[in-house]
């Protein structure tokens, strides 16, 4: 039986969703040999302050702007959920999905791996998925600050890209991306004051964005 390849799963409050992150998917997906990657936007995001979107509102951008890229698929279990949106537990859902082979891709950013062991049940995402950490240029895993937690488990699970094919779980990767210098906090800022979103965002949702007066 051939080896199954392996499902990106990018997770984040995507208030609103912009180029960056459809970079970071779209580099990971072809440094990682990923055979697509699930966007999954979540619905009570549990670490931070409520989001400026509505859900719903979050999940249609994320539909929106990934609809022109047939490896691109949105997630909307976590919107869809009445309860706070912990990664581990859609980890749980999608690998009764999905079956116990299927090589599972969890993609974060170098700041987002050094709050892991705020997250609930933290230690147990590696029974489920792979993990694959965004280095940025002066900015990687490999030059952070990690609590003696953290640093002793990515030690122990740090692997090659060759550790995402064949296995379904259990490896720390990294992969090198360009950085766009773009993040939803300015640009809800720049919405806020009247300016202009083109070019930060797919047109689709800067479109959805004024038609629901979103940010203002």
């Amino acid at each position: 039986m051939p080896a199954e390849h392996a499902l990106g799963l990018f997770g984040g409050t995507f208030d609103p969703i912009h180029f960056g992150h459809l970079r970071l998917a779209e580099t990971a997906r072809e440094a990682l040999g990923l055979e697509r990657v699930r966007f999954i936007p979540a619905g009570q995001p549990p670490h931070r302050d409520a989001p400026g979107a509505s859900a719903a509102d979050r999940l249609a951008m994320a539909r929106l702007a990934t609809a022109d890229n047939p490896v691109f698929e949105v997630d909307p279990a976590e919107v869809e959920a009445a309860q706070a949106s912990f990664t581990i537990l859609t980890l749980e859902r999608l690998r009764a999905e999905l079956g116990p082979t299927r090589p599972l891709v969890l993609l974060l950013g170098v700041d987002a791996l050094l709050g892991l062991p705020t997250w609930k049940r933290w230690r147990e995402l590696f029974d489920f998925a792979h993990v694959a950490v965004a280095n940025r240029p002066g900015y990687s895993l490999n030059s952070a600050r990690m609590a003696p937690e953290l640093a002793e488990l990515t030690h122990r699970r740090h692997g090659t890209l060759d550790a995402l094919e064949g296995r379904p779980a259990g490896s720390l990767v990294q992969f090198s991306m360009t950085p766009l210098a773009i993040s939803a906090t300015d640009i809800r800022a720049r919405r806020a004051a009247g300016q202009s979103l083109r070019y930060l965002l797919p047109p689709a949702v800067v479109d959805y964005i004024s038609l629901h007066q979103l940010y203002i």
